[in-house]
C-alpha cells in the first residue's frame, strides 16, 4: 500500500529537529449535569436547519459529541447499564432526540443543539506516564498537564504503554476521536525505535512483508534506518492501526529487543521539535478543520488569532485516496 503522507515532504526541514527520535531519513514523514450539551460540529451545522424537528441520532453519538467519552467507551457504559434514557436502562442500538432524558450514572445529561469548535491538543508524552484518568498506585497521568475544559472532557486518542514516549493526541469531541482511532480512516503512525543491532535485509523484509502473532497479521508499512552506533541503532517503522505492543512484539519475531520507543507522527500530526517532554499545545482550528476533513467530518469556523499558532500537519491524501489506495493493496 503506497503511504497515505505525500513522499517527498522534508519533515527534517519542517521541524528543524537533529534528535534521532524526532527525525525521519529518507522521504519517509514524521513524521451536576455531566454534560450540558450535545454540540453540532462545524460550519455546516444540523441544528440550524432542523431546529424544529431533530432526528433520532444513536446514543453513543449523542454522547460522545458532548464531549462525555469515545463511543467505545460509552458503548461498554451501556453494556454495563450506566446509562437511562427516559428512566429506562439503555440498550446498543437505541435513537435519542434532544428532548429525552438521558443520565449516566444517575447524572442528567441535558441535550441542547449548540455549534461549537472541536479542540484538539498534542502532548509529548513522558516515560511512566499512564493513559488512564486515575490510577490505583499513584503514578502520573497523561491528563494531568492538559489545559482545562469547561464541558465534558478529554478523550485521548490512541494510547502509549507506559514507558513509550512521544506524540500523543486529545480531543473533547468524541465522534472526531472515533474517526481517528477507526481502521476506516486509514491513518498510519510512525514510530522511532531503538533496537539491539541493525537490521539484516532478510530482516527488513520479514518485517515489511508481515508476520503472524497471537493469530493476528502484522507488519510494518515501512522501515527506514536512521542513526546508530555499535549495538544501539534508531530505525523509523510506519504502522496502519498500532495495535497493543505490535511494534514489539514485530521486533520481537525477528529477535530484536526494543529498548527505546517513541511515537513521532499520527497520521498528518508530527510531533514538533519545540514540544519538550511532558508539555502540550493546543492546536490552531485551521489545523483541526484540516484533520476533521481528513476523516469525512465538516470543518468548523476559525477563530481570531488563530494564525498565529504553528501548524503541526503534513501535506497527506485525502481520505478517498486513501481508502482506493488501501482496497489496491
Amino acid at each position: 500500500m503506497k503511504p497515505p503522507y505525500v513522499r517527498g515532504t522534508d519533515s527534517g526541514k519542517r521541524s528543524g529537529n537533529r534528535n534521532a527520535e524526532t527525525r525521519t531519513g529518507g522521504n519517509s514523514p514524521r513524521n451536576k449535569p455531566v454534560g450540558k450539551v450535545a454540540p453540532v460540529r462545524g460550519s455546516c451545522a444540523p441544528g440550524r436547519a432542523k431546529a424544529s424537528k431533530a432526528e433520532p441520532e444513536r446514543l453513543q453519538k449523542v454522547l460522545a459529541e458532548a464531549g462525555i467519552g469515545s463511543r467505545r467507551e460509552i458503548e461498554r457504559w451501556i453494556e454495563q447499564g450506566r446509562i437511562r434514557v427516559d428512566g429506562l436502562v439503555a440498550v446498543l442500538g437505541v435513537r435519542v432526540t434532544p428532548q429525552q432524558k438521558i443520565q449516566v450514572d444517575d447524572r442528567l445529561v441535558t441535550l441542547q443543539r449548540k455549534v461549537l469548535l472541536s479542540r484538539v491538543v498534542l502532548l509529548n508524552k513522558s516515560a511512566g506516564t499512564i493513559c488512564t484518568r486515575d490510577d490505583p498506585e499513584g503514578r502520573p497521568t497523561v491528563f494531568g498537564g492538559l489545559p482545562s475544559i469547561p464541558r465534558g472532557r478529554w478523550v485521548v486518542i490512541g494510547r502509549l504503554d507506559a514507558m513509550t514516549t512521544g506524540l500523543l493526541l486529545f480531543t473533547d469531541d468524541g465522534d472526531l476521536a472515533h474517526r481517528l482511532m477507526h481502521p476506516s480512516s486509514v491513518l498510519d503512525r510512525e514510530y522511532a525505535v531503538r533496537v539491539d543491532g541493525k537490521l539484516t535485509d532478510e530482516e527488513i523484509a520479514t518485517l515489511t512483508t508481515g508476520v503472524v502473532i497471537g493469530g493476528q497479521s502484522m507488519r510494518f508499512t515501512d522501515i527506514r534506518h536512521f542513526d546508530g552506533r555499535g549495538r544501539n541503532q534508531w530505525y523509523h517503522v510506519v504502522l496502519m492501526e498500532g495495535k497493543q505492543h505490535e511494534v514489539k512484539l514485530l521486533f520481537g519475531a525477528v529477535e530484536r529487543v526494543v529498548s527505546r520507543l517513541k511515537r513521532v507522527r499520527f497520521g498528518p500530526v508530527i510531533l514538533p521539535s519545540r514540544l519538550t517532554e511532558g508539555m502540550s499545545e493546543e492546536l490552531s482550528q485551521t489545523d483541526v478543520n484540516q484533520i476533521r476533513r481528513l476523516v469525512g467530518l465538516e470543518p468548523g469556523p476559525t477563530t481570531a488569532g488563530d494564525g498565529r499558532r504553528k501548524s503541526v500537519l503534513l501535506p497527506y491524501l485525502p481520505l478517498e485516496e486513501r481508502l482506493n489506495a488501501a482496497i489496491n493493496t
